[in-house]
């Protein structure tokens, strides 16, 4: 192998390290049970894709999505490609104090993030799920829910409820 090859390989290793890190406390490591995907460091620096109100649930969402995210959605490629990743921020929904008919982000609720890799998650889509409640994964029984739920509504777009917003 050479020294090009080794080096390509130390950076997409290093780089696979990176978006599975947390906001964890200084030395863990939180990562979902059965999927081990974390919060990406940089999340918020990311491209809005689209928002959510879900009423049963009185939460407000975001959702965000990472480079290969955004240019799947601008470019309509279905599945999306190995690496895109998006994250999904939600909170509880208030009612505005300074405008009284807005409603704006109370506490936040989740954290919820999905990671395409065809290879590693090949029994649920191609997808990694994570679940976070202020920094810490949600147990294994709540994870086990989330592909369910999305090939029940969205198989037919790659298993992924939220499309770019116009």
């Amino acid at each position: 192998m050479n020294r090009a090859a080794r080096l390509a390989i130390l950076i997409a290793a290093t780089a696979g390290a990176v978006f599975l890190r947390s906001s964890a406390a200084p030395g863990e490591l939180a990562l979902s049970p059965i999927f081990g995907v974390g919060i990406p460091p940089d999340y918020r620096h990311w491209e809005l894709v689209g928002v959510a109100h879900e009423t049963g649930l009185d939460e407000l969402r975001g959702i965000v999505g990472n480079a290969a995210a955004i240019e799947a959605y601008r470019a309509g490629t279905l599945p999306f490609p190995d690496g895109a990743i998006l994250v999904k921020l939600a909170w509880k929904h208030v009612q505005s104090t300074e405008f009284e008919p807005a409603f704006v982000p109370g506490p936040a609720t989740t954290v919820q993030v999905m990671v395409k890799d065809s290879i590693r998650y090949r029994s649920t889509g191609g997808w990694g799920f994570g679940r976070f409640i202020d920094g810490r994964p949600v147990d294994e029984a709540q994870h086990q829910t989330c592909f369910g739920c999305h090939a029940a509504g969205v198989k037919e777009h790659d298993f992924v409820f939220t499309r770019l917003a116009p």
